[in-house]
């Protein structure tokens, strides 16, 4: 048993002698290789790489690779590799090529190409990280990029054919569609080109009561947290150039014309804002006098002032055909002063409680002969629900003699907007209609789309003329008017916008004539 325990003490030696391992007590040669040189060195036994390249007073920076690692312990004859990495950041301003955008558009003859918008190369700024191993780069990352400028696309509108026979129509009639302005006279198959920047937003689109001004906004070319829009007008007979208003921007709740012998508009402004909604209101009113294409300097009416409760959601106005200003605003309605420049309230409106970070201003809109105002209120709903809460709207009508209030129609829905229609003479009568939306589900009206109801000044005679009961209901909007009847008609032709197109109403029978079918219409205005 001992020699067995012996022999093997004696091969276990034999092989431990035979492995190379690190040895103490006596000198080792060992190479480093670094900055493309080879430098022979002398160290001691149980030496590291660590201390190896402190001896040969050698430095590895923080991103510099050692092979073996910096904790091996040297052996005769080991060579030591470093590969020098340099870090570098360079930073360039690159070019943004601009996209191109076809848009076929009806309201272009068939054919015919028109530029909305000149394409713009756009810039930013680009910083690189670039790693370099021994002077050879190895990668290149971008760490930051900071856009200088935006690319604008080319938009550019190829006229497609109209699937519609033309309608012969009074006045004349705007269309806002690609964020261009077009203008439809004499009948609908004659469509003009008025502004083809492609950068209407839609916020102000309205012509002057004898349809010789256009009145709009345009968004702006500064950051929206900077400036949301500016105001143009326009000559509406397609030959003219736009002219914006000076000092005029950050336009969102109201802009529009008074009934004045000389052109006259007003506005109220708001302040952008970071944070939804975007903006904060002023609650101001300016007017504005042409002076020939031109808008003078504009005169501020009403200094910029709280707004009442959810004051900082903004205000509402509207000018009656008798040159007189009224307001709404989320807690109530009445009568501006032009002259003192102060509000007179008429109507008191329980303010919705939206929970969110819009509010409602009461939709309103003068009676033809400016003897009635037609008010959406806020309806009050039976317990448990609140006031604020109450998911039930009314259409009123207001006395603008003496204030009394009349309930004409239930349950309408939050953006029923009421419009009245031109005056017919009916003997000694001078009669007109309303036109509102109805909401299809009044009790989630926020989110329900609406048809149209038409009835007399009175609220009687009313009735549904668009869309059918089985169709999809429309977005809400203001209906416009035709500014005068149309031969062989019922009753009076409403223009509406129905899933991006054009549509004519007859107000007398509900018999209705689509009249474009690109999709793309946004707007309308009729005088």
């Amino acid at each position: 048993m001992k020699a067995r325990f012996l022999l093997t003490s004696i091969l276990l030696a034999v092989i431990l002698t035979g492995c190379r391992s690190p040895q103490f007590g006596g000198d080792l040669s060992v190479t480093i290789h670094a900055d493309g040189a080879a430098t022979p060195l002398e160290v001691q036994n149980g030496t590291t790489v660590t201390q190896a390249l402190a001896q040969a007073g050698i430095l590895v920076g923080n991103l510099d690779t050692v092979e073996p690692p910096l904790y091996t312990v040297l052996n005769d004859g080991d060579s030591i590799y470093i590969t020098r990495v340099v870090e570098t950041f360079i930073t360039e301003v690159v070019e943004v090529p601009f996209e191109r955008r076809v848009v076929r558009s009806e309201a272009v003859t068939e054919g015919e190409t028109i530029l909305l918008t000149p394409g713009e190369n756009g810039s930013q700024e680009i910083t690189w990280r670039i790693l370099s191993e021994d002077g050879e780069e190895t990668s290149r990352t971008v760490v930051k990029t900071v856009v200088l400028k935006e690319a604008v696309a080319e938009v550019t509108m190829v006229g497609a054919q109209s699937a519609f026979a033309p309608l012969p129509i009074p006045g004349k009639l705007v269309l806002l569609a690609g964020g261009s302005a077009w203008l439809m006279e004499g009948s609908t198959g004659n469509r003009k080109p008025l502004v083809t920047t492609g950068d209407l937003d839609g916020y102000v689109f309205t012509l002057s009561p004898t349809g010789e001004y256009l009145l709009f906004t345009r968004k702006s070319k500064k950051p929206i947290t900077e400036q949301i829009n500016t105001l143009w007008v326009v000559r509406a007979n397609g030959t003219s150039q736009p002219n914006q208003v000076s000092g005029a921007a950050n336009i969102v709740h109201f802009a529009g014309w008074a009934p004045n012998t000389t052109p006259t508009f007003g506005y109220t402004t708001v302040e952008p804002r970071p944070a939804a909604p975007g903006w904060q209101a002023n609650n101001d009113f300016y007017r504005v006098t042409m002076a020939g294409s031109v808008p003078n300097t504009p005169r501020r009416l009403i200094d910029a002032n709280g707004g009442g409760l959810y004051g900082w959601w903004g205000i509402a106005y509207a000018w009656g055909s008798d040159g007189r200003l009224v307001y709404a605003r989320p807690d109530e309605i009445g009568i501006v002063d032009q002259e003192k420049g102060f509000f007179r309230p008429m109507l008191e409106i329980t303010p919705l409680q939206t929970d969110s970070d819009w509010a409602w201003i009461p939709p309103m809109s003068w009676g033809t002969d400016a003897r009635t105002l037609f008010v959406i209120a806020h309806a009050p709903a039976p317990a448990p629900l609140t006031a604020e809460g109450s998911p039930y709207f009314d259409l009123m009508a207001v006395s603008m003699i003496n204030d009394a209030t009349v309930r004409l129609v239930q349950n309408v829905g939050m953006f029923a907007y009421p419009s009245a229609s031109p005056i017919r003479v009916s003997g000694k009568e001078r009669l007109y209609q309303v036109a509102y939306l109805q909401a299809i589900f009044p009790d989630q009206s926020e989110s329900s789309r609406y048809r149209v109801f038409v009835m007399d000044r009175d609220g009687s005679n009313r009735r549904a003329v668009f869309p059918p009961a089985d169709s999809i209901g429309l977005e809400p909007q203001t209906p416009a008017w035709a500014p005068q009847p149309v031969e062989g008609q019922a009753g009076d032709f409403l223009a509406l916008v129905y899933q991006g197109n054009l549509w004519l109403v007859d107000s007398g029978n509900g018999q209705a004539f689509q009249v474009t079918n690109d999709g793309t219409l946004a707007k309308v205005d009729w005088k």
